[in-house]
Protein backbone atom coordinates (compact mmCIF):
# COMPACT_ATOMS: atom_id res chain seq x y z
CA UNK A 1 0.00 0.00 0.00
CA UNK A 2 1.34 3.49 -1.08
CA UNK A 3 1.79 5.29 2.03
CA UNK A 4 0.92 9.40 1.42
CA UNK A 5 4.68 10.55 1.47
CA UNK A 6 5.12 8.82 -1.57
CA UNK A 7 2.52 10.16 -3.66
CA UNK A 8 4.14 13.90 -2.60
CA UNK A 9 6.06 15.64 -5.56
CA UNK A 10 9.75 15.56 -4.62
CA UNK A 11 11.15 18.84 -2.86
CA UNK A 12 14.08 20.31 -4.07
CA UNK A 13 15.69 21.82 -1.57
CA UNK A 14 19.34 24.14 -1.71
CA UNK A 15 21.07 26.39 0.41
CA UNK A 16 20.85 30.23 -0.94
CA UNK A 17 21.36 33.29 -0.26
CA UNK A 18 18.37 35.31 -0.13
CA UNK A 19 18.92 39.40 0.29
CA UNK A 20 21.79 39.16 2.42
CA UNK A 21 20.78 35.36 4.75
CA UNK A 22 21.73 32.15 4.05
CA UNK A 23 18.36 30.58 3.57
CA UNK A 24 16.77 27.01 2.48
CA UNK A 25 15.57 27.42 -0.81
CA UNK A 26 12.02 25.08 -1.81
CA UNK A 27 11.03 23.91 -4.92
CA UNK A 28 8.08 21.56 -5.86
CA UNK A 29 4.96 21.08 -7.48
CA UNK A 30 2.08 22.18 -6.05
CA UNK A 31 0.84 20.45 -3.33
CA UNK A 32 -1.53 21.99 -0.52
CA UNK A 33 -0.36 19.25 2.23
CA UNK A 34 3.69 20.54 1.36
CA UNK A 35 2.50 24.07 1.77
CA UNK A 36 1.00 23.84 5.19
CA UNK A 37 3.44 22.40 6.53
CA UNK A 38 6.15 25.32 4.91
CA UNK A 39 3.63 27.80 6.81
CA UNK A 40 3.90 26.40 9.91
CA UNK A 41 7.97 26.91 9.74
CA UNK A 42 8.72 30.00 11.77
CA UNK A 43 10.23 32.67 9.18
CA UNK A 44 9.64 31.33 5.68
CA UNK A 45 9.02 33.56 2.76
CA UNK A 46 7.01 32.76 -0.35
CA UNK A 47 8.66 34.45 -3.12
CA UNK A 48 6.62 36.26 -6.17
CA UNK A 49 9.57 36.55 -7.71
CA UNK A 50 11.08 33.12 -7.85
CA UNK A 51 7.99 31.46 -7.39
CA UNK A 52 9.71 28.99 -4.63
CA UNK A 53 9.60 29.22 -0.51
CA UNK A 54 11.92 29.89 1.79
CA UNK A 55 13.04 29.05 5.06
CA UNK A 56 15.34 29.50 7.91
CA UNK A 57 18.62 27.92 7.42
CA UNK A 58 18.93 26.00 11.02
CA UNK A 59 19.88 22.67 11.70
CA UNK A 60 16.34 21.16 12.14
CA UNK A 61 15.25 22.58 8.95
CA UNK A 62 18.91 21.53 7.11
CA UNK A 63 17.81 17.45 8.46
CA UNK A 64 13.82 17.87 8.04
CA UNK A 65 15.20 18.82 4.21
CA UNK A 66 17.60 16.08 3.98
CA UNK A 67 20.37 18.91 3.54
CA UNK A 68 23.97 18.34 4.76
CA UNK A 69 26.93 20.63 4.66
CA UNK A 70 29.57 20.18 7.19
CA UNK A 71 29.27 24.37 8.42
CA UNK A 72 25.99 25.84 9.04
CA UNK A 73 24.59 28.58 10.94
CA UNK A 74 22.28 28.08 13.55
CA UNK A 75 19.33 30.62 15.04
CA UNK A 76 21.24 32.99 16.48
CA UNK A 77 23.66 33.25 13.28
CA UNK A 78 26.48 31.45 15.12
CA UNK A 79 28.08 28.81 12.02
CA UNK A 80 27.80 25.12 13.99
CA UNK A 81 29.08 22.18 13.38
CA UNK A 82 25.74 21.36 11.38
CA UNK A 83 25.24 17.48 10.22
CA UNK A 84 27.34 14.95 10.03
CA UNK A 85 27.77 12.30 6.61
CA UNK A 86 24.72 10.46 8.35
CA UNK A 87 22.72 13.59 8.52
CA UNK A 88 22.17 13.33 11.91
CA UNK A 89 22.89 16.71 13.73
CA UNK A 90 26.73 17.26 15.42
CA UNK A 91 28.16 19.53 18.06
CA UNK A 92 26.52 22.99 18.32
CA UNK A 93 29.89 24.64 18.82
CA UNK A 94 30.49 28.01 15.94
CA UNK A 95 33.51 27.21 13.78
CA UNK A 96 34.90 29.61 15.53
CA UNK A 97 35.21 27.90 18.78
CA UNK A 98 36.38 24.69 16.61
CA UNK A 99 39.35 26.40 15.71
CA UNK A 100 42.90 26.01 16.44
CA UNK A 101 44.16 28.28 19.40
CA UNK A 102 47.06 29.85 16.47
CA UNK A 103 43.81 30.48 14.06
CA UNK A 104 41.45 32.05 16.87
CA UNK A 105 44.04 34.46 18.05
CA UNK A 106 44.58 35.13 14.18
CA UNK A 107 40.47 36.06 13.80
CA UNK A 108 40.79 38.34 17.04
CA UNK A 109 44.02 39.70 15.89
CA UNK A 110 42.26 40.78 12.14
CA UNK A 111 38.70 42.21 14.47
CA UNK A 112 40.70 44.12 15.85
CA UNK A 113 42.26 45.90 12.68
CA UNK A 114 38.80 46.06 11.05
CA UNK A 115 37.24 47.88 14.61
CA UNK A 116 40.93 49.95 14.34
CA UNK A 117 39.84 51.12 10.82
CA UNK A 118 35.91 51.68 11.47
CA UNK A 119 34.30 48.78 9.82
CA UNK A 120 30.60 48.10 10.76
CA UNK A 121 30.15 45.33 13.51
CA UNK A 122 27.76 43.46 10.90
CA UNK A 123 30.81 43.66 8.60
CA UNK A 124 32.83 42.82 11.22
CA UNK A 125 30.78 39.88 12.40
CA UNK A 126 30.16 38.68 8.82
CA UNK A 127 34.03 38.43 7.67
CA UNK A 128 34.77 36.46 10.92
CA UNK A 129 31.91 33.87 10.68
CA UNK A 130 33.29 33.31 6.88
CA UNK A 131 36.80 33.43 7.66
CA UNK A 132 35.69 30.88 10.56
CA UNK A 133 33.82 28.79 8.04
CA UNK A 134 36.59 28.69 5.33
CA UNK A 135 39.49 27.93 8.41
CA UNK A 136 37.41 24.90 9.79
CA UNK A 137 37.71 23.79 6.13
CA UNK A 138 41.21 24.32 6.09
CA UNK A 139 41.72 22.72 9.84
CA UNK A 140 44.84 20.36 8.82
CA UNK A 141 46.80 23.23 6.97
CA UNK A 142 48.68 26.11 8.91
CA UNK A 143 47.26 29.09 7.95
CA UNK A 144 50.32 30.62 6.35
CA UNK A 145 50.51 27.23 4.11
CA UNK A 146 46.64 28.49 2.79
CA UNK A 147 46.90 28.74 -0.83
CA UNK A 148 44.43 30.18 -3.95
CA UNK A 149 43.96 26.77 -5.34
CA UNK A 150 42.79 25.92 -1.55
CA UNK A 151 40.16 29.03 -2.35
CA UNK A 152 39.00 27.49 -5.18
CA UNK A 153 38.84 24.11 -3.84
CA UNK A 154 36.43 25.54 -0.66
CA UNK A 155 34.28 27.65 -3.68
CA UNK A 156 33.36 24.18 -5.18
CA UNK A 157 33.28 21.42 -2.21
CA UNK A 158 31.06 24.04 0.27
CA UNK A 159 29.39 27.27 -2.28
CA UNK A 160 28.69 25.46 -5.68
CA UNK A 161 28.15 22.19 -4.68
CA UNK A 162 25.42 23.56 -1.96
CA UNK A 163 24.54 26.31 -4.14
CA UNK A 164 24.96 29.08 -2.55
CA UNK A 165 25.10 32.23 -4.27
CA UNK A 166 27.41 34.36 -6.66
CA UNK A 167 26.90 37.40 -4.12
CA UNK A 168 27.95 35.10 -0.80
CA UNK A 169 30.53 33.59 -3.02
CA UNK A 170 32.22 37.25 -3.36
CA UNK A 171 31.45 37.90 0.30
CA UNK A 172 33.75 35.25 1.25
CA UNK A 173 36.43 35.80 -1.20
CA UNK A 174 36.65 39.63 -0.21
CA UNK A 175 37.27 38.34 3.98
CA UNK A 176 40.19 35.92 2.58
CA UNK A 177 41.29 38.64 0.19
CA UNK A 178 41.20 41.36 3.20
CA UNK A 179 42.58 39.26 6.20
CA UNK A 180 46.01 37.78 4.18
CA UNK A 181 46.66 41.52 2.60
CA UNK A 182 47.07 42.52 5.57
CA UNK A 183 48.26 39.66 8.38
CA UNK A 184 52.22 37.56 8.34
CA UNK A 185 53.90 36.19 6.11
CA UNK A 186 52.00 33.44 3.59
CA UNK A 187 51.92 31.74 0.67
CA UNK A 188 48.12 33.32 -0.42
CA UNK A 189 48.91 34.56 -4.26
CA UNK A 190 46.21 37.25 -3.39
CA UNK A 191 46.36 38.42 -6.88
CA UNK A 192 45.18 34.99 -8.02
CA UNK A 193 41.85 35.43 -5.64
CA UNK A 194 39.25 36.25 -8.30
CA UNK A 195 35.76 37.19 -7.38
CA UNK A 196 33.25 35.71 -9.66
CA UNK A 197 31.32 38.13 -12.06
CA UNK A 198 28.91 40.44 -10.07
CA UNK A 199 25.14 39.09 -11.03
CA UNK A 200 23.34 41.64 -13.05
CA UNK A 201 19.65 41.70 -11.96
CA UNK A 202 17.65 44.75 -11.31
CA UNK A 203 16.07 45.97 -8.26
CA UNK A 204 12.32 44.92 -8.07
CA UNK A 205 10.54 48.65 -8.30
CA UNK A 206 6.68 49.68 -6.85
CA UNK A 207 4.37 51.81 -8.64
CA UNK A 208 3.28 54.77 -6.91
CA UNK A 209 0.08 53.45 -6.54
CA UNK A 210 1.44 50.37 -4.68
CA UNK A 211 3.47 52.33 -2.61
CA UNK A 212 0.61 54.37 -1.90
CA UNK A 213 -1.69 50.92 -1.28
CA UNK A 214 1.21 49.70 0.70
CA UNK A 215 1.45 52.81 3.33
CA UNK A 216 -2.54 53.29 3.40
CA UNK A 217 -2.36 49.30 4.44
CA UNK A 218 0.02 50.05 7.83
CA UNK A 219 -1.22 48.81 11.09
CA UNK A 220 -0.97 52.04 12.98
CA UNK A 221 0.19 55.73 12.63
CA UNK A 222 3.92 54.82 13.73
CA UNK A 223 3.90 51.88 11.40
CA UNK A 224 2.87 54.54 8.18
CA UNK A 225 5.22 57.00 9.49
CA UNK A 226 8.34 54.22 9.46
CA UNK A 227 7.58 53.29 5.80
CA UNK A 228 6.74 56.62 4.66
CA UNK A 229 9.53 57.74 6.01
CA UNK A 230 11.72 55.11 4.12
CA UNK A 231 10.43 56.05 0.91
CA UNK A 232 10.27 59.74 1.07
CA UNK A 233 13.57 59.94 1.62
CA UNK A 234 15.38 57.00 0.15
CA UNK A 235 16.95 55.98 3.21
CA UNK A 236 18.05 52.25 4.29
CA UNK A 237 16.90 50.44 7.29
CA UNK A 238 19.91 50.76 9.73
CA UNK A 239 19.45 55.20 8.90
CA UNK A 240 15.67 54.68 9.69
CA UNK A 241 16.23 53.60 13.12
CA UNK A 242 19.08 55.25 13.76
CA UNK A 243 17.36 58.93 13.70
CA UNK A 244 17.18 60.91 16.72
CA UNK A 245 14.70 63.85 17.11
CA UNK A 246 17.05 66.20 16.74
CA UNK A 247 18.03 65.86 13.22
CA UNK A 248 14.78 66.78 12.07
CA UNK A 249 15.73 70.35 10.34
CA UNK A 250 11.92 71.59 9.57
CA UNK A 251 12.68 74.88 8.99
CA UNK A 252 15.58 73.97 6.57
CA UNK A 253 13.19 71.10 5.53
CA UNK A 254 16.57 68.80 5.62
CA UNK A 255 16.68 65.28 7.62
CA UNK A 256 20.53 64.79 8.68
CA UNK A 257 22.13 61.46 8.20
CA UNK A 258 25.03 60.77 10.53
CA UNK A 259 27.36 58.20 9.72
CA UNK A 260 25.41 56.38 6.86
CA UNK A 261 26.98 53.41 5.21
CA UNK A 262 30.63 54.07 4.39
CA UNK A 263 30.74 56.73 7.60
CA UNK A 264 29.29 59.58 5.78
CA UNK A 265 26.75 62.39 6.90
CA UNK A 266 24.54 63.37 4.66
CA UNK A 267 21.05 65.50 3.98
CA UNK A 268 18.01 64.19 2.40
CA UNK A 269 15.10 66.67 2.06
CA UNK A 270 11.70 66.04 4.44
CA UNK A 271 8.86 66.67 2.35
CA UNK A 272 5.67 68.18 3.74
CA UNK A 273 3.77 65.64 3.66
CA UNK A 274 6.04 63.54 5.84
CA UNK A 275 6.14 66.11 8.09
CA UNK A 276 2.50 65.98 8.76
CA UNK A 277 2.60 62.24 9.20
CA UNK A 278 5.53 62.59 11.80
CA UNK A 279 3.68 65.29 13.39
CA UNK A 280 0.26 62.63 14.22
CA UNK A 281 3.01 60.06 15.06
CA UNK A 282 4.44 62.12 17.14
CA UNK A 283 1.50 63.46 19.34
CA UNK A 284 0.35 59.85 19.74
CA UNK A 285 3.43 58.28 20.69
CA UNK A 286 5.87 60.78 22.32
CA UNK A 287 9.23 59.45 21.62
CA UNK A 288 11.94 60.63 23.90
CA UNK A 289 15.43 59.98 21.82
CA UNK A 290 15.30 58.04 18.73
CA UNK A 291 12.65 58.83 16.15
CA UNK A 292 11.65 55.58 16.52
CA UNK A 293 11.56 53.39 20.10
CA UNK A 294 11.02 50.09 20.80
CA UNK A 295 8.91 49.07 23.69
CA UNK A 296 11.39 49.77 26.73
CA UNK A 297 13.20 52.77 24.67
CA UNK A 298 16.19 52.76 23.14
CA UNK A 299 16.23 52.12 18.51
CA UNK A 300 13.27 49.83 17.23
CA UNK A 301 14.78 46.23 16.60
CA UNK A 302 15.50 45.62 12.77
CA UNK A 303 13.21 42.62 12.90
CA UNK A 304 10.19 44.55 13.70
CA UNK A 305 10.51 47.12 11.07
CA UNK A 306 10.84 44.29 8.61
CA UNK A 307 7.65 42.82 9.93
CA UNK A 308 5.80 46.04 9.51
CA UNK A 309 6.60 46.33 5.95
CA UNK A 310 5.70 42.12 5.86
CA UNK A 311 1.90 42.79 7.12
CA UNK A 312 1.58 45.99 5.12
CA UNK A 313 2.52 44.45 1.95
CA UNK A 314 0.08 41.60 2.74
CA UNK A 315 -2.82 43.45 3.58
CA UNK A 316 -2.47 45.36 0.09
CA UNK A 317 -2.48 42.54 -1.70
CA UNK A 318 0.35 43.52 -3.68
CA UNK A 319 2.05 40.32 -5.54
CA UNK A 320 5.46 41.37 -5.95
CA UNK A 321 8.38 40.41 -3.81
CA UNK A 322 8.78 43.45 -1.43
CA UNK A 323 11.27 44.41 0.89
CA UNK A 324 12.32 47.12 2.98
CA UNK A 325 15.02 48.01 0.49
CA UNK A 326 11.99 47.90 -2.47
CA UNK A 327 10.88 51.08 -1.07
CA UNK A 328 14.61 52.83 -1.68
CA UNK A 329 14.50 51.50 -4.91
CA UNK A 330 11.62 53.03 -5.88
CA UNK A 331 12.30 56.29 -4.76
CA UNK A 332 15.07 56.48 -7.09
CA UNK A 333 13.57 55.34 -9.51
CA UNK A 334 10.84 57.82 -8.78
CA UNK A 335 12.97 60.87 -8.91
CA UNK A 336 14.11 59.58 -12.01
CA UNK A 337 11.08 59.59 -13.76
CA UNK A 338 10.41 62.74 -12.81
CA UNK A 339 13.34 64.52 -14.16
CA UNK A 340 15.81 64.65 -11.02
CA UNK A 341 19.02 65.18 -11.87
CA UNK A 342 20.95 62.04 -11.43
CA UNK A 343 23.69 63.32 -9.20
CA UNK A 344 21.39 64.69 -6.98
CA UNK A 345 19.96 61.39 -6.53
CA UNK A 346 23.13 59.85 -6.04
CA UNK A 347 23.78 62.48 -3.04
CA UNK A 348 20.82 61.67 -1.58
CA UNK A 349 21.24 57.94 -1.38
CA UNK A 350 24.59 58.55 -0.14
CA UNK A 351 26.26 56.44 -2.94
CA UNK A 352 29.86 56.70 -3.25
CA UNK A 353 30.16 56.01 -7.14
CA UNK A 354 27.84 56.93 -9.58
CA UNK A 355 27.87 53.73 -11.35
CA UNK A 356 25.76 52.64 -8.20
CA UNK A 357 22.65 55.16 -8.84
CA UNK A 358 22.80 54.61 -12.62
CA UNK A 359 21.37 51.32 -12.40
CA UNK A 360 18.16 52.99 -11.88
CA UNK A 361 18.46 53.94 -15.50
CA UNK A 362 17.93 50.87 -16.66
CA UNK A 363 15.46 50.08 -14.19
CA UNK A 364 13.28 53.22 -14.89
CA UNK A 365 10.41 52.48 -17.55
CA UNK A 366 9.24 55.95 -18.03
CA UNK A 367 11.03 56.24 -21.92
CA UNK A 368 10.65 52.50 -22.07
CA UNK A 369 6.83 52.74 -21.77
CA UNK A 370 6.68 55.74 -24.33
CA UNK A 371 8.42 53.09 -27.18
CA UNK A 372 5.70 51.89 -29.69
CA UNK A 373 5.90 48.16 -30.44
CA UNK A 374 5.74 46.67 -33.64
CA UNK A 375 2.80 45.03 -33.10
CA UNK A 376 0.74 47.93 -32.74
CA UNK A 377 1.10 48.63 -36.55
CA UNK A 378 0.04 44.64 -37.78
CA UNK A 379 -3.58 44.73 -38.60
CA UNK A 380 -4.35 41.48 -36.99
CA UNK A 381 -7.55 41.97 -35.21
CA UNK A 382 -8.90 39.75 -31.99
CA UNK A 383 -10.45 36.43 -32.20
CA UNK A 384 -13.80 35.89 -32.13
CA UNK A 385 -14.64 34.98 -28.43
CA UNK A 386 -15.92 31.90 -28.71
CA UNK A 387 -13.71 30.66 -31.88
CA UNK A 388 -12.16 27.30 -31.57
CA UNK A 389 -8.57 26.63 -32.69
Amino acid sequence: MTSPEDTRPPIHAGLTDYHGRIMIRLEFKYDTTIIDEIKAIRGRIWSVTHKCWYVPDTPHNRERFAISLNLVKDEAGHITGGMDGNGHQSTNLTAFEKLPENAKNKLLEFRRWMEQHRYSEQTIRNYLNHLSQFFVYMRDVDLKEVTAADVVRFNHDVIIKHKLSVSYQRVVTGAIKLFYSHFFDHKMDIDRLDRPFREKTLPIVLSKTEVERILKAAGNIKHRAMLSLMYSCGLRRGEVLALKINDLDKDRNLIRIIQGKGRKDRYVPYSEKLKGILREYYAAWKPKEYLFEGQDGGKYSERSIALVLQHAVKRSAIRKDVHLHTLRHSFATHLLEAGTDIRYIQEILGHSSPKTTMIYTHVSSHRIGEIKSPLDDLEIGLLEKNRKH
